[in-house]
């Protein structure tokens, strides 16, 4: 099954509060079990330190993904991939 026919994670922001708070974050509650082409990755960056469970959120031509810190293969995409910076607009659900 490809990559493209599973349910897109579920995503949310997170806001922190304060003067020094930090921007807004993503945060991933479900998470896509399956490897994503490394050449259909736009982006990837991690889940805000505050959510509940941390993982990668990885752009691609089809949208957003959830995907689970410890998968060897979105580690790897990490290191190499151009990061998303964090913005205040939440993504859709």
């Amino acid at each position: 099954m490809g990559y493209h026919n599973v349910l897109h994670c579920i995503l949310c922001c997170v806001l922190t509060q304060g003067p020094n708070a930090l921007k807004p974050g993503k945060c991933c509650f479900h998470f896509f079990t399956g490897r994503i082409p490394v050449g259909e990755i736009r982006s990837i960056a991690k889940t805000h330190e505050n959510c509940s469970k941390r993982g990668f959120v990885i752009n691609t031509p089809r949208g957003d993904y959830c995907v689970d810190m410890n998968q060897k293969w979105a580690i790897k995409a990490f290191l190499k991939t151009p990061k998303q910076v964090a913005t205040s607009a939440s993504l859709p659900v």
